[in-house]
């Protein structure tokens, strides 16, 4: 996680948990139509506890790795089943994907890319496990592109913004916005074996 600044939304029988860490952007701010909150803190939520799973409390990597399956299969289960009844949902995660489920039938989301979401935790407990970087620029940017990318194009789509112009224009922002996170954060994020470097860049700053 990479937190700075707090943010927080308002908590309605229909919403997820209220926003309670810290970010370093708005979530579900006042300033994006009120039709579009619940979706998007929805989206917020569903990432973030993925996040926690694979990066939070004291957890083994193989636990972790079996609560982000267990998650994905939350996750194959409503979107393939429109009318999912609640007490089918796992106990641990009801909150996050009763909301979702809602919002990704109601808004038709594009649910590979939450899929990508996951694909990127999992190769973060994995790499953290590891004590492992990024062989190149390349492969960094391919990690972005899964764990950064999704959520732009998410809120375009909610957005109805769907041309190929404005995709990429986002995936560039989102990129971006992920460098400046792993370039800011390195005193948090090494002591705790994350390595959000490529190989040369560890060499260069001898970094171990």
């Amino acid at each position: 996680s990479r937190q700075n600044r707090p943010m927080s939304s308002s908590p309605t029988p229909a919403a997820a948990a209220p926003i309670d860490h810290y970010e370093n952007f708005p979530v579900a701010s006042w300033l994006c139509p009120a039709h579009l909150r619940l979706p998007i803190a929805a989206i917020y939520h569903f990432a973030r506890t993925a996040d926690d799973i694979a990066d939070e409390g004291e957890a083994s990597p193989r636990e972790r790795l079996d609560a982000l399956a267990a998650y994905r299969q939350q996750l194959l289960g409503v979107s393939a089943h429109p009318g999912i009844e609640p007490a089918t949902l796992d106990d641990r995660w009801a909150k996050v994907f009763a909301p979702l489920a809602h919002t990704i039938h109601s808004h038709h989301l594009p649910v590979q890319l939450l899929h990508d979401l996951l694909d990127a935790f999992a190769q973060d407990i994995a790499k953290t496990r590891d004590r492992a970087g990024y062989a190149n620029e390349a492969e960094l940017r391919d990690y972005c592109r899964r764990s950064a990318n999704p959520v732009g194009r998410l809120l375009l789509h909610l957005y109805g913004v769907t041309d190929d112009p404005s995709l990429l224009q986002s995936d560039a922002i989102c990129t971006a916005l992920q460098l400046i996170n792993f370039w800011q954060d390195p005193s948090v994020d090494i002591p705790r074996g994350r390595f959000y470097f490529t190989a040369a860049a560890k060499a260069q700053h001898q970094i171990e």
